[in-house]
């Protein structure tokens, strides 16, 4: 199922849902698509686009489903402009998808193993990334005759399993791995990486925040969530969960407010120290 909460801190008590929906099969991963839409991504191999109805309307509208991967959809993203995503799957493809035709533009079967994660780059809208369990993290740009590039980085020689790009870096993306390290790489010089052994298992998620220098957040299958400054620095360490963390996110409201889920079936609300010379967005008033 798929619920909607105005207030984020309400979640997962269904009696403050302002919109949901029951899926026919599991759900993978979802992003946002611009202010209503929401990409799913599904555990049946489907593709599916839905809108949030205005008020007072609850239940979320399918848009369109679509079975392109031959195999669980892993992961989904939205390249920038938001007319188009990107996904991956158990079936070792990457797939560019056209959303306002509801078709895939670009089908790519350059890893050979599960796509475990794709991430799109802030303000390109060509350019993405993708892990997999080939152990291969590749940069890709559809412009291209050959759109993808591996990206070898010696600071993260395990298996790769999570990327995600800096928010106002166009060259620079945090990657994750099996072994618990975080680096933050660039595309430009990759062995120049700025590493930390973060977590003691595999990354399963990255975000990051929308403070004037942003913070990183990563949670791991080691149970816990951790948030980091730009040198990779420890501010914030969490392991209330009891089963492997394995989706977070901070408020769009709050910038203090990183909220997390995992396999306990707990949907946890952390309030993370706010940088110097930052203010939480909960009582900010624009002049």
């Amino acid at each position: 199922s798929l619920w909607v909460f105005a207030d984020p801190r309400r979640a997962p008590s269904e009696g403050f849902c302002t919109a949901g929906v029951q899926t026919e099969a599991g759900v993978a991963d979802l992003r946002w698509v611009a202010d209503r839409g929401i990409l799913v991504a599904s555990d049946s191999g489907k593709q599916r686009g839905s809108r949030l109805p205005p008020p007072p309307e609850t239940l979320i509208v399918n848009k369109f489903c679509k079975y392109e991967h031959d195999d669980i959809v892993m992961t989904v993203a939205v390249l920038a402009g938001s007319t188009q995503a990107v996904s991956g799957g158990r079936d070792f493809c990457v797939k560019v998808w056209d959303l306002p035709q509801q078709t895939v533009l670009h089908s790519y079967r350059a890893h050979s193993g599960s796509v475990t994660c794709v991430a799109s780059c802030p303000g390109k809208d060509t350019v993405f990334l993708s892990c997999a369990e080939d152990s291969r993290t590749l940069l890709w740009d559809t412009r291209c005759p050959k759109p993808a590039t591996r990206i070898v980085c010696s600071a993260c020689n395990h298996l790769p399993t999570s990327v995600m790009w800096h928010p106002q870096k166009s060259d620079i993306f945090a990657l994750g791995d099996e072994n618990g390290t975080v680096a933050l790489v660039d595309t430009k010089n990759p062995d120049s990486a700025l590493s930390s052994a973060v977590h003691a298992r595999s990354i399963t998620g990255f975000a990051f925040s929308t403070h004037s220098s942003p913070l990183l957040a990563s949670i791991s299958e080691d149970c816990s969530v951790a948030v980091l400054d730009s040198d990779l620095s420890e501010v914030f360490r969490n392991r209330s969960h009891r089963d492997f963390v394995k989706g977070l996110s901070w408020s769009p409201s709050d910038n203090a407010l990183l909220t997390t889920v995992g396999w306990d079936h707990q949907v946890l609300h952390h309030t993370v120290p706010i940088p110097t010379g930052e203010a939480s967005g909960v009582n900010c008033v624009k002049e």
